[in-house]
């Protein structure tokens, strides 16, 4: 279909996007939709992107190494967000800002780096490992779309939890909001 370097940059573009419009902000409801949306972006990625994954060997290991590292980035990812109620409604709301950000950008940066690179700046040395390992370049794009897939579905998974674990009572007075603080300097209502 495409070359796995447009595959992996489609992916890098949808995961980024994905995540950066749904949870940056200070105030994000946590709706159905919104822990539904990542789940549906993998649906779509893994059946148009992954062909035939690997099922033995080195190449299997570079697949779960990517899931690996995924998995590890959307723990971060979830340790730079918060959750509370809104004084408002009551209902969870999530807040995440510009480390948030930061993150994403720059680990999506990485992965466009790293994709980039094995194309055109470090091809001869992955193209030589690959081989000695027998590795399929298929395998190490695997790896780099199980890497977004588990970043996505981590970070998703983890603010789910943070929601679970609100209190029923919690009094908006009583908490330190982030989004009561952005709505004082900015002139606005919380959520």
């Amino acid at each position: 279909m495409f070359s796995p370097l447009i595959e992996a940059m489609i992916v890098n573009a949808i995961v980024l996007v994905t995540v950066l419009a749904t949870d940056l902000g200070p105030a994000r409801k946590i709706s159905a939709m919104r822990l539904l949306r990542p789940v549906i972006a993998a649906a779509v990625i893994i059946p148009l992107f992954v062909a035939s994954p690997a099922t033995h060997g080195t190449g299997l290991l570079v697949e779960i190494a990517g899931a690996g590292a995924g998995l590890i980035g959307g723990l971060a990812a979830v340790a730079l967000m918060r959750a509370y109620r809104s004084p408002r409604t009551g209902k969870p709301v999530s807040s995440a800002g510009w480390p948030y950000a930061a993150f994403w950008t720059v680990t999506v940066a990485a992965r466009a780096a790293f994709t980039y690179g094995a194309a055109h700046w470090f091809s001869s040395s992955i193209v030589s490992w690959a081989i000695a390992s027998q590795v399929s370049a298929a395998a190490i794009t695997d790896g780099m779309i199980f890497m977004a897939i588990a970043l996505i579905l981590v970070r998703t998974a983890g603010l789910l939890v943070l929601a679970a674990r609100l209190p029923e009572d919690t009094q908006a007075q009583a908490l330190d909001l982030p989004a009561a603080k952005y709505a004082s300097h900015a002139g606005g209502q919380p959520a």
